[in-house]
């Protein structure tokens, strides 16, 4: 019986997501991969992050959503805080280096940046015509 579970997402531009999980201390691996669950069971990633706890959680494509799936055993979740918040800090992080790519496709350079005691972060962008 697998343990696997799967929880949608929003997250659909690899590079961003890469990039937010390099940003939140994660060092995923690009190339296709099992991610392993109980007793040895795996399923296929697209991108997989080795946990230092043992356990693994990895993102998978669904074509059909057009965006990347959570994949992890969460009987094995061993992250220091729980899976839902994760991803809000995960979503949180990949929409802002979104916003950032954009805004630097646009001609615009953060000019500043602030994180709330509440978690929420504040950009100002600017973009000198001239």
């Amino acid at each position: 019986m697998s343990h696997f579970s799967t929880v949608k997402t929003e997250l659909r531009d690899r590079v961003a997501l890469v990039a937010a999980l390099r940003d939140l201390g994660h060092d995923p691996s690009e190339t296709e991969q099992p991610v392993r669950g109980y007793r040895g069971q795996t399923v296929l990633a697209d991108l997989a992050v080795a946990c230092p706890e043992g356990s693994e959680l990895g993102f998978r494509w669904n074509a059909s959503s057009g965006s990347y799936e959570l994949v992890t055993d969460l009987d094995l979740w061993k992250q220091p805080i729980p899976v839902e918040r994760f991803l809000a800090k995960l979503t949180q992080q990949y929409a802002l280096r979104s916003i950032l790519a954009a805004s630097l496709e646009e001609g615009f350079q953060v000019t500043e940046q602030r994180q709330s005691a509440d978690g929420s972060i504040e950009l100002v962008v600017s973009r000198w015509d001239g």
